[in-house]
């Protein structure tokens, strides 16, 4: 079993319930963030694809942050 970590994903639903479509703390967040950005959804797809692939086969127990950077520090909004 392995497990993707999403960090702050912009354009869903669970994340305008907590910073509604244009609220000036959604730049400060993706400024906040080592790559300077909020993820995409593709972002996270890319790495449950990874997962998936055949030859990801012998990865197992891993986590792997979509988080660009995030998780390293902290961010406050």
């Amino acid at each position: 079993v392995n497990v993707v970590a999403p960090g702050p994903i912009e354009a869903t639903e669970m994340f305008h319930d907590v910073l509604p479509k244009g609220d000036p703390r959604i730049g400060k967040l993706a400024e906040a963030i080592p790559v300077k950005r909020l993820g995409t959804p593709a972002d996270v797809t890319r790495a449950v694809m990874f997962f998936a692939a055949p030859e990801a086969g012998f990865v197992t127990g891993q986590l792997l942050y979509v988080c660009g950077g995030a998780s390293v520090g902290t961010i406050a909004i």
